[in-house]
């Protein structure tokens, strides 16, 4: 059984629970025919089916007021567990618990109306945290001035660079006042300015918030801005501690030495 349960109160002192979770896609590809079965098929590919287990019954807990890093290499499984903790994504088996309402930085900048202004996008965004009509109007200005984006704010956002999109979406979520925060990469986004505030706005939020997620490749933003970590591999929780024991035991793994530079590129 695969379930999915968003609790009004939290009566447990728990943020998310996730037991038993798998998530296993099913994807195709385009197989090469061999010479002979291109002759025979006039030269048509076959479709094959591959499936791919992204997460592999994972097991763990957070308490309120946790700040909790992922860790782990390209694929390991760590934007699939985000989305499963959103809600984006169903359980192929096991169940995840949430308590309260999540603002997710999953994806930044995906999902906008590229044809509206920033603007527009922000109320929007909003409206599609729950939030009514009248607070989202309250704090549209906020937002939109938050995001240093100048004129551009009132311009369609087709005209707008990754990086302008990505503090759009930053802005929407940050101000939304979530209780949990899901972040994912983002602090990769913008110049040094915009990365120190958009820390500053994290830390607030962390007082704040049940409990927020982080994942990032810059190990050194995980020990700073987190008081917990997981670590994935291929779909498997390795280990579970806090942030410097766990990043030490990845980079040991990882056969990367650490310094200043490799801490903020693995």
């Amino acid at each position: 059984m695969s379930s999915l349960s968003v609790s009004a109160k939290d009566t447990t002192g728990l943020a998310v629970r996730v037991e038993d979770l798998s998530i296993t896609y099913r994807t195709t590809f385009e197989r090469r025919p061999t010479l002979k079965q291109a002759l025979v098929r006039l030269g048509r590919g076959q479709r094959a089916v591959r499936e791919v287990e992204a997460l592999k019954n994972v097991t763990f807990e957070v308490k309120t007021g946790t700040a909790m890093g992922i860790i782990g290499s390209n694929g390991a499984g760590k934007s699939t567990l985000m989305r499963a903790m959103a809600g984006i994504l169903p359980p192929s088996n096991g169940s995840v618990e949430v308590w309260g309402k999540a603002s997710t930085l999953l994806a930044l900048g995906v999902g906008f109306n590229k044809d509206l202004s920033g603007r527009e996008n922000i109320i929007l965004g909003g409206l599609a945290s729950g939030l009514s009509r009248r607070e989202v109007e309250e704090r549209a200005d906020e937002v939109a001035d938050w995001t240093e984006i100048g004129e551009f704010i009132d311009m369609p956002m087709k005209t707008y660079s990754s990086g302008m999109q990505a503090r759009v979406g930053f802005s929407v979520a940050v101000h939304m006042k979530p209780d949990i925060l899901m972040i994912d990469e983002a602090l990769s986004t913008g110049d040094a300015h915009f990365r120190e505030k958009a820390n500053a706005k994290m830390g607030e939020l962390r007082e704040s918030a049940r409990a927020m997620f982080l994942v990032s490749h810059g190990l050194g933003s995980i020990k700073e801005m987190c008081n917990e970590a997981i670590w994935l591999d291929h779909g498997t929780l390795m280990m579970r501690g806090e942030p410097d024991e766990v990043v030490d035991a990845y980079m040991k793994f990882v056969k990367v030495k650490k310094s200043a530079t490799t801490t903020e590129d693995i």
